[in-house]
């Protein structure tokens, strides 16, 4: 079974739905779960960019639970808020002021 640990180490904060499914649905949990290590871990991409990434897919879709948790596993695997907040000008640039601004309210109040 994969462990919540090992996936809370490659993407900072594991959502709590998940811990969830791992009790009413083992199975579904299982796929779930290692599909999200085999993205999340370390390749051509760190970790952390893939994290920058998510965040700024989640500003643009105005996903307010996604982009919550992806800012809080960002802080949790050491991510700048600078950074963040240029990952969200890549946002601003492809879907918007709404996405930007979306953003850079959740980043404000999450990381100040």
């Amino acid at each position: 079974m994969v462990e919540i640990e090992e996936l809370e180490e490659n993407i900072g904060k594991v959502p709590e739905i998940f811990k969830e499914i791992a009790k009413t649905d083992p199975e579904l949990y299982e796929k779930v779960l290692g599909l999200d290590l085999m993205v999340w871990k370390d390749g051509a991409l760190s970790r952390q960019t893939k994290k920058i990434i998510a965040i700024a897919i989640a500003a643009a879709l105005r996903d307010e639970h996604a982009l919550h948790a992806q800012m809080a596993g960002a802080q949790k695997l050491g991510i700048k808020k600078e950074e963040i907040e240029e990952g969200l000008r890549v946002a601003f640039l492809l879907a918007g002021m709404p996405a930007y601004v979306y953003g850079k309210s959740k980043l404000e109040e999450m990381m100040g």
